[in-house]
Formats: C-alpha cells, sequence, structure tokens
C-alpha cells in the first residue's frame, strides 16, 4: 500500500503532528508514526497539554512524585515539570530523524507562556529558560507574532535557540518574522558564533481565515469568495517566502550554513464540514514547507489523500482573489489582526483551564 504521506517528502514537505500526549509515548505510538508514515516533528500548544492532562491519568503518577518533593508547589511549576518531560521524551524519540536530516527536522515545539504574549523582555527570558530545561537541540520554542515578539525572536536566534513563530495570520506580519529571523542570524554572526544548527519555522494559520472571512462574505451576500481566503493567502505568503531566501541578503546567511526559515502550515484541520477534510493538506503541498496536522486528519489523508505539488499552481488566480475581497469589503489586514487578538487569548484561556486542572488535580492528591 502506498503512503501518501511519505510521499508528500518527495515535494520537499515534511508532515509534523498537532498533538501530545504521555499515552502514546508510553505505548510506542509515536515512534511507530515516525517509522511507518515518516513522521518528521511534533507541535505542542497549551489547548493541547490542556487537553491531555485535564483527561485520563497519564500524569498522575508524576503529579504525585512532585508533590511529594514539594508539597507547596505551584500549579505552574507542576504544568511545566510535566510538560518539559514530555517535551524531552518526543525530542528523544524524534532525535534519529534530527540526525538523519541534518537538523532540518525531527523538532518538538514548546510554548512559552501565552500571558506574556505581549510583553518582550519576558518572553525573551523565559525562552531561555525553557530551551535550557529541555536541554535538546531538536526542540524549538514557540513565539507568538505579536509586536512585542518580533524582537523577542531576533534575541532568542541570536543565542541559538530554535524558535517556532506562531500565530502568524497577516502577510506583512509574515515579513516582519522573516526578517527578525534574519536579523537574528545575523547579529549570532557579528558575534563569530555558528548559525549551522539554528532552525525556525514560522507556523502560518490557515483555516481560522477562512472560518472569519466565510462568516463576512456571508454577512455581504458573496458565496464566489468563501472557502477560498486561506489558501490564496498562504499561495502568495509562499511566494514572498520564495523571494526573501533566495535575496543576496540571505545567500551571505547560507554560505555560512543557514537554514531557510521553513513556512509551517498550522490550524490544517477543516472546520467547515462542507469543505474537503484534507483540503488544508492537498492545496499547500511544495517545497520547503511543514504542515502540522491532528491525528484526524493524518488518518484522513493516509485513506484519500492526493500528494502532487500545488501551492505554485494559479497565483495569479489566488491574487486575483484577494483583490476581489478586498472590492468585496472586506480589510484583510483587520481579520488577521482580529484573528491573533482571538488566537492569543484562546491560548490564554486554555493555559488559564489547564493551570486550574492542574491544581485541582493537586487537591485532590493531598486531601488522600
Amino acid at each position: 500500500m502506498s503512503n501518501s504521506l511519505v510521499e508528500l517528502s518527495k515535494y520537499g514537505q515534511s508532515i509534523w503532528l498537532d498533538n501530545i500526549n504521555r499515552s502514546m509515548l508510553n505505548k510506542g505510538e509515536l515512534k511507530n508514526l515516525v517509522d511507518e508514515i515518516g513522521l518528521k516533528g511534533v507541535t505542542s500548544n497549551p489547548s493541547i497539554f490542556q487537553k491531555a492532562i485535564s483527561q485520563g491519568s497519564d500524569y498522575d503518577e508524576q503529579l504525585k512524585k512532585l508533590l511529594m518533593k514539594n508539597r507547596n508547589i505551584s500549579a505552574k511549576d507542576l504544568y511545566e515539570a510535566i510538560a518539559v518531560k514530555d517535551i524531552q521524551d518526543v525530542a528523544d524519540v524524534l532525535l534519529q530523524v534530527y540526525e538523519k536530516t541534518k537538523g532540518i527536522d525531527g523538532y518538538v515545539s514548546l510554548e512559552v507562556s501565552p500571558d506574556l504574549a505581549f510583553e518582550t523582555a519576558a518572553t525573551i527570558e523565559e525562552a531561555r529558560r525553557l530551551f535550557k530545561w529541555v536541554n535538546r537541540p531538536n526542540v524549538m520554542i514557540k513565539i507568538p507574532a505579536t509586536q512585542e515578539g518580533i524582537p523577542a525572536i531576533t534575541q532568542a536566534i541570536s543565542e541559538g535557540i530554535n524558535v517556532n513563530v506562531t500565530l502568524i495570520f497577516s502577510p506583512k506580519m509574515y515579513e516582519e518574522v522573516v526578517n527578525a529571523y534574519i536579523s537574528g542570524l545575523e547579529k549570532r554572526v557579528a558575534k563569530g558564533a555558528p548559525i549551522d544548527r539554528i532552525a525556525s519555522v514560522a507556523s502560518f494559520f490557515i483555516s481560522r481565515i477562512d472560518s472569519l472571512t466565510d462568516k463576512l462574505l456571508e454577512q455581504k451576500g458573496n458565496k464566489e469568495l468563501q472557502g477560498k481566503a486561506a489558501i490564496d493567502n498562504a499561495k502568495l505568503v509562499y511566494q514572498t517566502s520564495k523571494g526573501i531566501f533566495s535575496s543576496e541578503r540571505f545567500k551571505k546567511l547560507a554560505a555560512k550554513g543557514a537554514k531557510k526559515q521553513r513556512l509551517l502550515w498550522a490550524s490544517t484541520s477543516t472546520k467547515n464540514p462542507a469543505y474537503l477534510d484534507v483540503l488544508y493538506v492537498e492545496e499547500l503541498i511544495g517545497a520547503d514547507t511543514v504542515n502540522t496536522v491532528p491525528p484526524a486528519t493524518i488518518k484522513a489523508y493516509l485513506d484519500h489523500g492526493k500528494p502532487e505539488q500545488r501551492i505554485e499552481n494559479s497565483v495569479d488566480v489566488s491574487a486575483s482573489n484577494m483583490k476581489k475581497l478586498k472590492e468585496a469589503g472586506i480589510n484583510f489586514e483587520e481579520v488577521t489582526a482580529q484573528l491573533l487578538t482571538e488566537g492569543v487569548k484562546l491560548f490564554a484561556d486554555a493555559f488559564t483551564d489547564l493551570l486550574k486542572g492542574v491544581e485541582k488535580k493537586k487537591e485532590e492528591y493531598l486531601s488522600l
């Protein structure tokens, strides 16, 4: 049986898993995904950890051990100890991929606290602390693409910290993210430090763009453009990426071993049941990209995915559609600004719920 996910690598795309939990590690499921379907990385976020820790008893034993050492440990410290252990174990499973691909793939991501999304100095400090604590060459620290996050990205890269820039929606913000990455590499070169083992991805969110623009188009009675903005936007961003990484500025860094900051397509499960369940995988296949997908989408793609390079098809049509969107009265920069605000809040709310869940488990154990 052909493996449609393995075939994607022929087109230069890597598939990462948008999920993490202790049972996957304990049962060897993650290792199986690496060996059998060619999985090349893992991403996490507060929502994923919130589900993993609040459901079931996978983390109870570690919680008990931590509480036996210190009954007064905070919920956040408990969470971080649990999360870091998961991230370390995932990194160890993915190390073979990291080594085989010479540091292109094999990464697992851990996010800085969403509460710090609008605090540059605190984000930098937390990125340093988490990167040092995990202590694996194949970990990426997630930093959100807020205005305050941009200088934090540059500083982290200049210090040799791998960065997954998350919550990118806007083409304009994407260009700022790439400039932050390249500036970080240049600062590092200026210090005489090596840049050949630093990696970064720019996580561009997909389905949420259609969810909001479709709603706005529905209000205007425009059905022609529904279900197109997310992919059209991504196709144009991909062209921007190609231009930046073929520039003379980046070529100087590439000569010293710098890697491209790959576009990572995130939020690629289809939210609208009227759309093909693998739509945001099929249409975004292209060289030097990553698609991070949840388990259900992996299963669907293995069943009926059709690998083919499509991201450079009909780019002129995509440009025309984005122009039509503006003519229809949709301000796309306002759309993406709203999505960023909502995205930060969603992660912050999930983080709050996560800490409440950990606190509840802590109280239950201490009351025994």
